[in-house]
């Protein structure tokens, strides 16, 4: 497979990004650019790659340039973040020839930084959304299309558009009423990656990944999410389940979804949450 050439014009480095390896490890067969291969890829990738911010909790994530990206996720099969996931999944779909635009966004609210990103797709005229390293969001891509819905068993996703005062367009996911995000289609380029990675894994103000453990995925069965004391499980047509978690079910719950842990990881992780046990 061949790359393509890159959409915005900015340096992706998507050779890093070999589409076979990516294909054997989610499970799903490619066929020609359309909708339907959009819908299964997502679908499979969110249930393949954990959502996952251990490395910025523990202090030594080893970046988000694109070589690293494909090491970490493609080839040691371990989990990440939405610069991590958007970047992994953006690149292969230009090396199928797709059209791809990067985004950057708010989370819950439009005065947060843009330290969120996601992937655009142009097919056949229409623009979809691709959203693969948000925990609980879209399992397929929905179209950035003011009043666009998305069904899901664990809720209605929408789009609505909005323009601020400077022109600049923005788009808001919500699940039901709750922001999710805003996203906006300014140019983004692999620096604006890097700053925001920056922001997110070395300042404790700019959200909770300095501070608690974050690791989630899509199941068989629904959603799981594992934090530094407690296992949330949703299932389809269920009450969601609340566990609370000693450090050592933590660190169980984790391999569970499909997080590699070596001896040393999963040894200065449960120190960590013991001492964020102990407050």
């Amino acid at each position: 497979m061949t790359g393509a050439a890159q959409a915005d014009g900015a340096d992706w480095a998507i050779d890093a990004f070999d589409p076979d390896v990516y294909f054997d490890r989610i499970g799903v067969e490619p066929g020609p650019p359309g909708l339907d291969l959009l819908e299964r890829i997502h679908r499979a990738h969110v249930a393949t790659f954990p959502f996952s911010n251990l490395d910025v909790l523990l202090g030594h994530h080893p970046g988000v340039d694109p070589d690293t990206v494909a090491r970490r996720m493609l080839h040691e099969g371990t989990g990440g973040y939405c610069f991590e996931h958007a970047q992994l999944l953006a690149g292969v779909l230009e090396r199928l020839g797709m059209r791809a635009r990067r985004r950057l966004g708010r989370v819950h609210a439009a005065t947060n930084t843009r330290t969120h990103m996601t992937v655009d797709i142009e097919l056949e005229g229409r623009c979809w959304m691709l959203d693969p390293g948000f925990g609980l969001s879209v399992t397929g891509p929905i179209a950035r299309e003011d009043g666009a819905r998305r069904e899901e068993w664990f809720g209605t996703l929408s789009m609505r558009r909005q323009e601020r005062t400077d022109g600049v367009e923005q788009w808001e996911l919500r699940r039901g009423e709750d922001l999710q995000h805003v996203t906006d289609l300014l140019p983004v380029v692999p620096a604006d990656v890097r700053a925001g990675h920056h922001v997110t894994s070395t300042m404790p103000g700019a959200g909770p990944f300095t501070k608690m453990l974050i690791v989630s995925r899509f199941t068989v069965g629904g959603h799981v999410t594992v934090t530094s004391a407690a296992r949330t499980i949703r299932r389809p047509g269920q009450e969601t389940v609340h566990e609370e978690l000693m450090p050592a079910q933590v660190i169980d719950a984790v391999a569970d979804l499909g997080l590699p842990l070596d001896a040393g990881t999963a040894r200065t992780l449960r120190n960590r949450l013991a001492e964020h046990a102990a407050g």
